[in-house]
């Protein structure tokens, strides 16, 4: 009782030596025959073949032709807004310095207008504030155009610099009053709470 299981198993396996039975080969094959069919072709094969390929060239064809369609019939949409300003001439266009001053005020002015919290509490007061930069945006054109037909001078372009620092000074002043509006907006509902 005391002996090792694997030792056991070992003197097991070795009396019986496990062998094929007669016959056993012979079974195996016969049943694999009749479980794979042989390969049978039938005269019909082609013909799927030939569908299948109809129905592709069928498919790329209509693919072709409706998609064919789009390339004739370009639409030509002409954007004069760009046009203009490929064409507009601006104190910028006379020297590196100058165009860096020009997009330096542009890029700030740009800026502040992108952070502007328009709501229906402010949209008068940010209204009154558009309308005098469209005004100070007409004179800046009118300056450009100036500068443009006499050519360049100082006071056109310390005019036009002057503009844009306007336009700047006002936006930030815009910004200014938004924010007190918002502040004594707060201070109005912590009163009311307390």
């Amino acid at each position: 009782m005391e002996q090792d299981l694997r030792e056991m198993f070992k003197k097991d396996r070795e009396k019986k030596k496990h062998a094929i039975k007669p016959g056993h080969e012979e079974r195996f094959l016969k049943k694999l025959e009749e479980s794979i069919p042989s390969n049978k072709t039938t005269k019909w094969g082609w013909l799927h073949i030939a569908a299948s390929v109809v129905v592709l060239v069928s498919l790329s064809l209509g693919f072709w032709f409706l998609s064919g369609n789009d390339e004739n019939t370009v639409t030509v949409v002409q954007n004069d807004k760009e046009e203009k300003q490929k064409t507009e001439f601006t104190f910028g266009d006379l020297s590196p310095d100058l165009k860096k001053v020009e997009n330096y005020y542009v890029a700030n002015i740009n800026l502040e207008l992108a952070k502007l919290e328009v709501s229906p509490d402010t949209k008068g007061l940010i209204d009154s504030f558009m309308e005098q930069l469209n005004n100070l945006n007409l004179e800046y054109k009118t300056l450009n155009n100036e500068l443009k037909e006499l050519g360049p001078n100082d006071q056109t372009i310390t005019a036009l610099i002057e503009n844009l620092q306007l336009r700047l000074q006002l936006l930030q002043k815009l910004k200014r009053k938004l924010n007190e509006l918002k502040l004594s907006k707060n201070e109005q509902i912590n009163d009311t709470s307390i």
